[in-house]
């Protein structure tokens, strides 16, 4: 029996972006969903389950970060949310660590790279209960 696709959420308001992001991740083997606004996330967390969130950090109306804290509560146990953005690395790392994101991945980051980046935090346990105070895995 083949073991089941990574689920991936990609949420940026770039679709050339998405739509890259979803092209690359489904050829290394993810099962990619995209969305382009930080509203409604939660929703589509609950109902789809995701192994991964990658959201970007700059939305107009509600920022990436703090999305992390609003859907996490209605993500399955191991859902990793990771920070997808072209902030600079120590804003991000910052950011991060503030809203309890499991990780960070820099946008220049693609293809092979960032389908191997993911695979290897899917091989890592994740904390039972996350907390603030612990650091994300740079990625």
């Amino acid at each position: 029996m083949a073991e089941a696709k990574p689920r991936v959420l990609v949420v940026d308001d770039d679709p050339d972006l998405l739509d890259l992001v979803q092209r690359s991740l489904s050829a290394y083997g993810f099962d990619v969903q995209t969305h382009t606004s930080a509203l409604g996330v939660s929703n589509i967390v609950r109902a789809s389950e995701p192994d991964f969130v990658l959201i970007d950090v700059n939305f107009p109306a509600l920022k990436g970060d703090k999305v992390v804290g609003l859907a996490r509560q209605y993500a399955p146990p191991g859902t990793r949310f990771i920070l997808y953005s072209a902030s600079d690395e120590a804003k991000l790392r910052s950011l991060a660590i503030a809203s309890g994101a499991d990780g960070y991945i820099s946008k220049s980051v693609q293809g092979a790279d960032l389908a191997q980046k993911l695979h290897a935090m899917r091989l890592k346990p994740r904390p039972a209960s996350q907390n603030r105070n612990s650091s994300p895995v740079e990625s």
